[in-house]
């Protein structure tokens, strides 16, 4: 380098701009969906091969780009959304921009097919690496076929940045689910590596369309909610205080039909639940929020999933009363006289959770928040904790000490520690840590050394659970693990498996809460981790589920048990998770605490 100021080509420009647009192949599904509903589509076809990595197809009904449109679709800045700078804060389409097909079309090889209804010929045209490569007549149908093809070939970086082909192609099915709620009536169909992957028709109304993008599961757990205030108009549907969660995943906000990540939104849905709600539970919900686009800008993220709100404070009243009415908590938040010691208290602590909720609002979408100018904080995913080693099987064991057997049992802490006192101190043992490593390792042991399948308890009547595409491709592949764990879980056609048997060690849990929390608890990454790997991840799942909880008096018998399961365990110093499960407290400690030292 130089160090001298240059104009960069156009060719490099392009590709820096196509970074803001395309992240992953999921964005390009998700651009070329979004044109497509903006060109008013009832139907709409998606082709994925090896997860949208290799190409990319949609198809779509809509009205279709003129001949002499065609080469300009291409061209940066070309759009027909918006003519001048203040039509920006009032466009009401998905894309404005007029940057989608030229960044997609510079990072790739892109062959279009158009037609419109009057016309009695198509166009094609090929661009590869933003150049145009040709423009011909065509035979189609009416509307318009995208084919995207040597993905990220111009910025092989790029590429080695993807993940596997299933999490890359689970990201896609996430986008096209998102853009499948917002339309109702638009029919869509998915097909990758040539199998249908998702199959969903027109529906009359927004419960019905929920049911079939996310599952049968949903029809009769979801409420209406509706509700308006000053001009703006909230409607969707919410889930029963009794079906919940244990991720966020399933909470779909839409503004103006376009999804959005809004921290304001998600904490005035949790607001609303804060209540009625296990802690560490989340609602299900899809929820869209009808305003005047001066009202909100659409602007303040590149690919448009944050927004910010002109006025935030009607909005996050809005939710809270909406969802609080429908969900029977009897009254408006600001008005519960529940735990919060009054009216007055309520009053206080809900305008505090609105404080707390608009600062930080403002920090993350409010004029101070620099876009462009460099990345934006992004929370830090930690990687997966270490996991103890099992010796392998016919090693030399070292000989077996009872450990925490020895010592004296002096009582619990606030219902989840058990206190112990030693020769040397004092030891504090969680007991929810303690006794999902005790499950963990049993789990492990048993499939590791005698091949066989944990115990399970059959159900009198299997129960069939519905699930979103991505979810199915997880768990009818890992149905041999979870076999080994006691459960039995079969492919019954269609989104649905049915399950046949639960593990033992999981009496009183659910089939359909069970499967949620445990591809909730594995995680995204977890799609593409090899079988070993997987192993681990749904083993913790299910020892997590099954451990005796917080809060649970155990009496002296119970104590001895998990102490002798304890001393069973090679190297038993941490839950699955990583978390310590006992931390011992030293007579020196002690000492110094009381000033004898």
């Amino acid at each position: 380098m130089s160090g001298k100021i240059i104009v960069l080509p156009e060719t490099l420009t392009s590709r820096i701009a196509a970074g803001e647009v395309v992240e992953r192949p999921a964005s390009i599904v998700k651009e070329l969906l979004e044109n497509a509903l903006d060109a008013g589509a009832t139907e709409i076809a998606v082709e994925l091969e090896k997860g949208g990595c290799q190409s990319i197809r949609v198809t779509d009904n809509g009205e279709g780009i003129g001949r002499e449109e065609v080469a300009l679709a291409f061209a940066r800045y070309a759009t027909s959304k918006i003519g001048t700078f203040e039509d920006i804060y009032r466009v009401s389409s998905f894309g404005f921009r007029g940057e989608a097909l030229p960044s997609i079309a510079s990072i790739s090889r892109v062959e279009m097919v158009t037609r419109q209804a009057f016309s009695p010929a198509g166009t094609r045209i090929v661009v590869e690496g933003g150049e145009e490569r040709g423009l011909t007549d065509a035979g189609c149908p009416v509307g318009t076929s995208i084919a995207v093809s040597r993905i990220f070939e111009q910025v092989p970086v790029r590429r080695k940045f993807l993940k596997g082909d299933l999490t890359e192609q689970g990201y896609c099915l996430d986008w096209i689910t998102r853009l499948a709620l917002a339309d109702p009536e638009v029919k869509m169909k998915v097909t990758a590596g040539g199998r249908m992957v998702m199959n969903i028709p027109a529906a009359k109304d927004l419960s019905e369309r929920i049911a079939l993008t996310l599952g049968r599961d949903f029809r009769g757990q979801l409420i209406p909610a509706a509700g308006e205030r000053g001009g703006v108009r909230l409607q969707g549907f919410v889930s029963r205080p009794e079906f919940t969660r244990s991720g966020a995943s399933q909470m779909f906000f839409y503004v103006n039909r376009r999804f959005v990540k809004d921290y304001l939104l998600n904490h005035a849905a949790m607001t609303a639940y804060r209540r009625v709600i296990e802690a560490r539970r989340y609602p299900v919900l899809v929820l869209s929020l009808d305003m005047p686009p001066g009202e909100v800008d659409v602007n303040v993220h590149p690919a448009k999933l944050e927004v910010r709100f002109r006025n935030p404070r009607d909005i996050y009243a809005l939710v809270v009363e909406t969802l609080s009415g429908v969900i029977g908590a009897g009254h408006a938040p600001g008005l519960h006289t529940g735990a919060s010691g009054g009216g007055d208290a309520g009053r206080a602590a809900y305008a505090a959770r609105v404080e707390e909720a608009l600062k930080r609002y403002r920090v993350s979408s409010g004029p101070e928040k620099l876009i462009f100018g460099g990345a934006p904080a992004q929370k830090r995913e930690s990687a997966p904790p270490p996991v103890a080693r099992e010796p392998e099987p016919g090693a030399e064991q070292p000989e077996m000490r009872p450990l925490f057997s020895a010592l004296a049992y002096l009582g619990q802490v606030a219902g989840t520690y058990l206190v112990f006192a030693g020769g040397e101190g004092l030891v504090l043992v969680d007991q929810h840590a303690a006794h999902e490593r005790i499950l963990f390792e049993k789990l492990r042991r048993q499939a590791a050394e005698t091949g066989e399948r944990a115990i399970g308890q059959r159900l009198l009547l299997p129960e069939v659970v519905s699930l979103p595409p991505r979810d199915l491709a997880f768990v009818t592949g890992s149905v041999p693990i979870l076999e080994e764990a006691g459960m039995e879980v079969e492919p019954f056609g269609g989104d649905s498996v049915v399950v046949k048997a639960l593990p033992a060690f999981l009496p009183y849990a659910e089939a359909k809460t069970l499967l949620g929390d445990l591809l909730a608890d594995c995680g995204e990454e977890a799609r593409d981790l090899p079988l070993v790997e997987r192993r681990e991840r749904i083993f913790t799942a299910l020892a997590c589920r099954g451990a005796v909880k917080a809060n649970r008096i155990l009496n002296p018998q119970e104590v001895a048990a998990l102490c002798l399961d304890l001393d069973a365990i090679p190297q038993a110093a941490t839950c699955p998770h990583g978390r310590p499960l006992a931390v011992p407290v030293s007579l020196f400690e002690l000492e110094k605490m009381f000033k004898r030292r």
